[in-house]
């Protein structure tokens, strides 16, 4: 196999038949957007477990603040408790934006398989566009 230049290509689906130049830039649009849409959940992610890091690692003094704090609100649960339902909720989003992350970046690889070069080139030129655009966000933890 080899990489072709060529408005004429399948890909991942059926449906998905491209027959004319105006398709395939189209279709190389999709693809661009979906891996500025994978660059921007790898950090959402990224922020996403730093956040749930930051919030776990409380120091002492603080923490009894705030447990003080919430048990006289009139709070159902034990701050341990309320920390291991927080822990499971964050953990279960990160599993399911894994999930996403992982399904499209399969549907890329997928995508680049087709070896036309213009898929090719849009999904290099939305990693660099999503990495360029997203990764400052992170610095703003």
């Amino acid at each position: 196999m080899h990489f072709i230049f060529s408005d004429e290509v399948v890909l991942l689906f059926d449906f998905w038949n491209v027959h004319s130049p105006a398709g395939m830039a189209l279709s190389v649009l999709v693809v661009l957007l979906l891996a500025v849409l994978y660059e921007s959940i790898k950090v959402g992610k990224a922020k996403l477990l730093h956040q749930a890091l930051v919030s776990m690692a409380l120091p002492t003094s603080l923490q009894l603040t705030e447990e003080t704090d919430e048990n006289s609100s009139g709070s159902d649960l034990p701050p341990v408790r309320r920390n291991r339902v927080r822990w499971f909720l964050c953990h279960f989003g990160q599993s399911l934006i894994h999930v996403a992350q992982v399904v499209i970046g399969y549907f890329m690889m997928l995508a680049v398989m087709s070896y036309n070069t213009w898929i090719f080139l849009g999904v290099v030129l939305g990693s660099a566009v999503g990495y360029y655009l997203a990764y400052p966000l992170l610095s703003m933890v």
